[in-house]
């Protein structure tokens, strides 16, 4: 796909091809979360949860992968498709691509969460083992679709997949008009690959809607680019946020720095305690990376720059190691 596609109206037309296929997931309100970020003396702000925990494959990624899988002809279908991933892209990979009665190779690194390696054998992928590098993950890649001949779909770093993650923000716009008559004035995204980050502020554009990033202080490469006007391309990091361990692809860094207005870290302990507010709060199951959204708009860095009214959160996904719950809760203690 021509780069010159990367706009909101591409990802119109990627809604438009997989709207079908994916999962209109719901947007859910907690008056008691937004009270939290609203200071005594300012004007109040209402947060709009953007569930993708329910969407197919339990993560947002199911809506990249279908849609670039749907772009490609049988041809290219032929031999199978083939992806490194820590464990969301992995899963829905796995499942757009039983749909379409194809074979899927899948990369996981070795230290990937237990529940994403099962979902992703259980959706049918055929999964192989690397190191938790980016490099490492890319030479077992790379050496597998060799001997397969699979098609190479990227977790982050392609233009079909930046435009199907894109359309969680177009499906996020209309349904808090018309559910609850308001319009949007932010949105805050985490970014890890940067797939999601970039086709969300593609979608925004000519809305009027100001785009943030929501990433772990523990793997701050797009912070750290974004303040040096160049892309950082490595991190290496054990973040909670395991979704969030990989660095902003190519394609990608651009349209962050064109038209994101700007990127917030949050620490370990801001995520896990974040997370477990939505548990107790808004009864519902997310991982790490979902949380980060969140712990941004309640530190004090978000407050210092005054951004109020109607806040769209992504919540990315909801794939969690059940056995890591206990231990997750105490380090938030």
């Amino acid at each position: 796909m021509p780069l010159s596609k990367l706009s909101r109206e591409g990802v119109e037309e990627a809604y438009e091809l997989i709207r079908n296929k994916v999962k209109k997931t719901p947007v859910l309100t907690s008056e008691s979360i937004s009270s939290m970020v609203t200071d005594n003396d300012s004007a109040s702000s209402t947060l709009f949860f953007k569930c993708e925990n329910f969407q197919k494959g339990g993560a947002f990624k199911f809506r990249g992968a279908t849609h670039a899988i749907e772009k490609l002809t049988p041809d290219e279908l032929k031999n199978g498709v083939i992806t490194h991933s820590s464990g969301n892209h992995a899963q829905a990979l796995a499942i757009a691509a039983k749909a379409k009665g194809v074979k899927a190779y899948i990369v996981m690194p070795s230290n990937s969460a237990q529940p994403k390696i099962e979902g992703t054998k259980g959706y049918g992928g055929e999964v192989y083992f690397s190191g938790p590098s980016a490099a490492e993950r890319e030479s077992m890649t790379a050496m597998i679709q060799q001997q397969t001949g699979a098609k190479l779909i990227p977790p982050y770093d392609n233009p079909d997949i930046i435009l199907g993650q894109g359309t969680t923000l177009l499906e996020l716009l209309s349904q808090v008009e018309e559910n609850f008559g308001k319009k949007l004035d932010a949105v805050v995204v985490p970014v890890g690959g940067g797939g999601l980050l970039a086709g969300c502020a593609l979608a925004a554009q000519g809305t009027g809607v100001r785009v943030f990033a929501a990433e772990p202080a523990a793997a701050d490469d797009c912070y750290r680019g974004i303040a040096a006007g160049k892309r950082v391309p490595t991190v290496a990091t054990t973040t909670v946020a395991d979704g969030l361990r990989t660095p902003v692809g190519v394609i990608n860094f651009p349209i962050i720095q064109q038209y994101v207005e700007a990127v917030f870290t949050v620490t370990e302990a801001e995520i896990v305690a974040a997370m477990r507010l939505i548990w107790e709060r808004m009864k519902i199951i997310v991982e790490p990376s979902s949380a980060v959204p969140l712990a941004v708009v309640m530190s004090d860095r978000w407050r210092s720059i005054g951004v109020k009214g109607n806040i769209g959160l992504i919540v990315s996904g909801g794939n969690i190691d059940m056995n890591l719950i206990g231990p997750l809760l105490s380090s938030a203690c």
